[in-house]
């Protein structure tokens, strides 16, 4: 049985305390405090990050002391500056607990460059100086290797990055051999170390050789990455007769190994995701590539066969036999119209004739014999007797009816 002071009033009670109960009595008293809701706080910013929810998160530091801070969003959005590791900074805000964490925190309403740690002011020198002789000038990048067949990988063989590496390459590439070149990634020995894995890397050749090189580390603080900020390691890097991607921390974190290197990636895996083409892409494209393939040779098939059909019948019209039986067409066809025409002459000049014959019978004395009539002519003179009184007893006579002729004399 407790025996204790209660946090809520003046009485005891033999209840233990929750932490949640501990807690929030911290987190009252602090938020309760006037002089803990407005202050400003001087330091040097370290672990800068942004989450993707947009919340950044940074810790500022003194030589004794440090604090966790914490800006949301909609306050990130609308500062004109937001810092990176090694920014001494003026942050303002109010002090209050993250009880899930059990921690006190600075929530930071705004930031303002106070001025910059010794170790940017050396990173910012150093940068310059090298700037200066051409060592970071984007002529000198050169390309990475489309389908690498080995990756060189300068790293820790116990860090994260090292494993997230081997995640994205074995699942995007899975063809590419790796090859790790062992280093510390932090403290003294470090920058030594990251040198002579890059000039072994680049040392070996032919079958052995590597066709690209990853350095790579994970997020930490300005210190923790300062490895990659010596004047040896970015010179090694821009030195190297092979290209480098360099994958050193987080988004927001720069070193000048990034800026030495031909491609900066923003991670670890950033890095492997650039180095190595993915699988399924290619399997899509080469997919896309054998559709197009197979489309366009049968289009030129078909081109081909409606060409040679054209050709074909084009020959036909030119063989010989064929000639000879359209000009044989051609004849016959001429006869016949001839035929016709003859035909229709023929015809046209019967119906001509019967009509003339027609009008001749009408006007033939023939026409008057056929109805009984008769022509009577002298024998002697061949002339017509019109009248009795052109005869006298004893002429002869010729008496012409339709089915002949014969004589008589006149009494």
């Amino acid at each position: 049985m407790f025996e204790q002071l209660s946090l809520f009033g003046g009485s005891t009670f033999s209840e233990p305390y929750t932490v949640s109960q501990l807690t929030g009595y911290i987190r009252r008293l602090i938020e309760d405090e006037p002089e803990l809701s407005d202050v400003w706080v001087e330091g040097e910013v370290s672990n800068f990050s942004r989450a993707s929810s947009g919340h950044c998160y940074f810790t500022l530091k003194d030589a004794g002391a440090q604090i966790g801070c914490v800006m949301w969003r909609s306050v990130a959005e609308v500062q004109d500056y937001l810092p990176v590791g090694g920014d001494l900074v003026l942050a303002h805000g109010r002090v209050g607990v993250y009880e899930a964490g059990g921690r006190y925190q600075l929530y930071v309403d705004h930031v303002q460059p106070a001025g910059v740690g010794d170790l940017y002011r050396q990173f910012e020198r150093l940068k310059a100086r090298l700037e200066a002789e051409g060592l970071f000038a984007p002529e000198r990048k050169r390309p990475l290797p489309r389908f690498p067949r080995r990756i060189g990988v300068v790293t820790s063989p116990s860090a994260a990055a090292l494993r997230d590496i081997l995640n994205v390459l074995g699942r995007r590439y899975p063809l590419a051999e790796v090859l790790l070149a062992p280093t510390p990634v932090q403290g003294d020995e470090a920058p030594p170390q990251i040198v002579a894995a890059l000039e072994a890397l680049n040392g070996r050749e032919g079958e052995d050789a590597v066709d690209v090189i990853i350095v790579a580390r994970g997020g930490g603080s300005l210190e923790e990455l300062w490895a990659f900020n010596e004047e040896g390691v970015a010179r090694a890097v821009a030195a190297s007769r092979i290209p480098v991607i360099c994958g050193v921390g987080h988004e927001t974190d720069f070193s000048l190994a990034d800026f030495a290197a031909d491609v900066r990636a923003p991670t670890p895996s950033a890095a492997a995701e650039l180095v190595a083409p993915d699988q399924a892409e290619l399997r899509a494209q080469v997919k896309g590539f054998s559709a197009a393939l197979v489309a366009a040779l049968q289009g030129a098939i078909e081109e081909r066969r409606w060409r040679l059909a054209e050709q074909t019948r084009a020959l036909k019209h030119l063989s010989p036999a064929v000639q000879l039986a359209q000009a044989r067409q051609r004849v016959d066809d001429l006869l016949g119209r001839a035929e016709a025409a003859v035909q229709h002459s023929l015809t046209l000049r019967r119906e001509r004739l019967g009509g003339l014959i027609g009008q001749l019978t009408g006007v033939s004395p023939l026409g008057t014999l056929e109805r009984g009539y008769a022509i009577v002519r002298h024998r002697e003179t061949g002339a017509v007797v019109r009248s009795v009184a052109q005869v006298a007893s004893g002429d002869t006579l010729g008496i012409r009816v339709a089915d002949g002729e014969f004589g008589a004399k006149v009494g």
